[in-house]
């Protein structure tokens, strides 16, 4: 069974609660990091429990706010992490195929409930491509 690390603030509390729920029906172990409800909470607070543990205690995680962007910002100030915001199940398997992105990002007040369960799927079911080309960039993306 694969664990899966999952966080999100106040502004996507509700998204997480459906997210976390699906992955659990899935067959995943989700590690929630909080918010634990609609109560108002930081963003960076939320992005950093969840980046810490990445790859301790899982290898992928997904983070929530309101945009987005937010989260994207602060979870990508840690050198292991890899978060692509997606809006669509393009963007998140792009983000794994040629990034090797493992942190999924997405806005609850911009994605649906639907679209973003199958961005979830669709950036767990993904594997990264490899080749020496993304190799070369994502190497070169340590250095940032």
């Amino acid at each position: 069974m694969k664990t899966l690390l999952i966080g999100a603030d106040h502004a996507a509390f509700a998204l997480k609660e459906i997210l976390k729920a699906h992955l659990m029906a899935s067959g995943y172990t989700v590690v929630d990091v909080g918010a634990y409800s609609a109560e108002s909470v930081d963003y960076p607070d939320i992005a950093t429990a969840l980046c810490e543990k990445i790859p301790t205690e899982a290898t992928q995680g997904i983070l929530l706010c309101g945009s987005g962007i937010g989260m994207s910002i602060a979870a990508n100030r840690f050198p292991h992490i890899r978060a692509a915001l997606c809006h669509d199940n393009i963007s998140a398997k792009l983000s794994r195929l040629h990034n090797d992105a493992n942190v999924l990002v997405m806005g609850a007040r911009l994605i649906g409930e639907e679209t973003a369960k199958d961005c979830v799927e669709v950036f767990l079911g993904t594997v990264f491509v490899g080749g020496e080309r993304h190799e070369r960039r994502i190497e070169k993306l340590k250095g940032c």
